[in-house]
């Protein structure tokens, strides 16, 4: 497991060296998100029963979480092959296993810290509950985790920057905001509703939701089975993807 804390370790340093950037900017984006919508829409509606403000908070904070997972494995793994630095990973003696693990759990730390953030920054705001704590951790963990994984996945295909980011920009990015960050899927049509349904995203985010209200737009089993499931399916693909060395050794 040296291998493993020594590149994980590698990993925090690298996103923790510039927090301003990668911890703080973010923080202030989802601050800036809740100033104006619950400004706006916050004496005006309430969300199966929840003032809206309130509402939108843990929406923010798994959003936030999210993207910054994504970013995190992403970024270094794309940064890493473009300036040759990979090779350095490459070499020593570790596994594809640690080598998976050390990125992705980087990853969900970092989505935490955000998560975090936006948490203390926005509870001035709007009060926050805590009916189920586990499961705002379980969504956390396990939502940042696939992100992180999926970054991996972005990481090694991409040759360069642009394509890293139109892989943000036109996937994750749709996948985040239409996942029911900012309203419940009840207010859509219908045909848009089963569209929801279809985006993993929106169940990591209802579940995370609630831990905190106790209310949901579906069981939080049944969001918890589909996110543990994508789970291991997007980490199958990444680990087969590192054993086979592709893009990577070859």
């Amino acid at each position: 497991m040296i291998g493993f804390r020594t590149l994980l370790y590698k990993e925090v340093l690298r996103f923790w060296k510039v927090g301003f950037q990668t911890v703080a900017a973010p923080v202030l984006t989802a601050m800036l998100y809740l100033m104006i919508f619950s400004h706006v829409l916050d004496a005006q509606m309430r969300v199966n029963g929840v003032r809206y403000a309130a509402f939108l908070v843990p929406g923010l904070v798994m959003m936030s979480l999210l993207q910054n997972a994504f970013a995190n494995s992403s970024s270094s793994l794309i940064q890493s092959k473009i300036t040759g630095s990979v090779v350095f990973v490459l070499l020593p003696p570790i596994s594809y296993v640690e080598f998976f693990f050390a990125y992705v759990v980087a990853a969900v730390l970092r989505g935490l810290m955000v998560g975090a953030g936006v948490v203390l920054a926005t509870v001035w705001f709007a009060p926050l509950t805590f009916v189920a704590p586990w499961w705002i951790v379980a969504f956390a963990v396990l939502g940042g985790g696939i992100l992180g994984a999926f970054g991996m996945i972005a990481g090694i295909w991409a040759d360069k920057f642009d394509q890293l980011a139109g892989f943000q920009n036109f996937l994750i990015m749709p996948l985040t905001m239409l996942s029911g960050v900012f309203y419940s899927i009840h207010s859509l049509p219908g045909v848009w509703q089963q569209v929801s349904h279809l985006n993993p995203v929106f169940y990591m985010i209802d579940g995370f939701r609630f831990g905190f209200f106790g209310v949901s737009d579906v069981p939080p089993e049944t969001s918890l089975a589909v996110v543990a499931a994508s789970f291991l399916i997007v980490s199958a693909t990444t680990l087969a993807l590192l054993r086979s060395g592709y893009k990577l050794r070859y």
